[in-house]
């Protein structure tokens, strides 16, 4: 009796250990895909201040919850305003490039929440070269199998800051 104990224990054991690894596996998955979907957002973003609009257009969600407050003191929500705001920027052509530092993942089953700063550089209005550090925090959502874009939020520039009304 207890040999046939100990066997079923085992199974048992064994049943929930690989049921476990591919959990473990799956969420690593998940953060890969985040990350990488991150890392997509971030080369989008420096191709559209060469004026190429496509591959930002790739990242995002075009659902009608999605949300942007970019660093011009902007607060836009739904796909079609955030879209027209890319076309805008990409055709702005800024210049420069921005990375992400020091990237904070977190994800769960349909959401995730990327933290980090923006670090690089962009050409003012004035054609001067302008530093950026700002903070930024990104949503994606687990879209028919793929990470996209929900929601960005960064600090403001002040180069590009717009007055907002209350």
């Amino acid at each position: 009796m207890k040999l046939q104990l100990i066997k079923v224990a085992m199974i048992v054991f064994s049943a929930v250990s690989l049921n476990c690894n591919q959990s473990v596996s799956a969420s690593e998955q998940d953060q890969q895909a985040v990350q990488a979907a991150a890392k997509q957002f971030y080369s989008a973003l420096n191709q559209l201040f060469t004026g190429e609009v496509e591959p930002m257009k790739k990242v995002w969600s075009h659902q009608a919850d999605i949300t942007f407050m970019g660093p011009d003191g902007s607060f836009l929500r739904g796909w079609k305003p955030i879209a027209a705001e890319w076309e805008k920027t990409a055709s702005m052509k800024l210049g420069g490039k921005v990375e992400a530092k020091e990237m904070h993942i977190t994800v769960g089953q349909e959401l995730a929440i990327v933290s980090n700063y923006e670090i690089g550089h962009n050409v003012g209005p004035d054609g001067k070269t302008v530093k950026v550090k700002i903070r930024a925090t990104s949503l994606f959502r687990k879209e028919n199998g793929e990470w996209k874009m929900i929601g960005h939020h960064t600090d403001l520039l002040p180069f590009l800051s717009k007055s907002t009304s209350d």
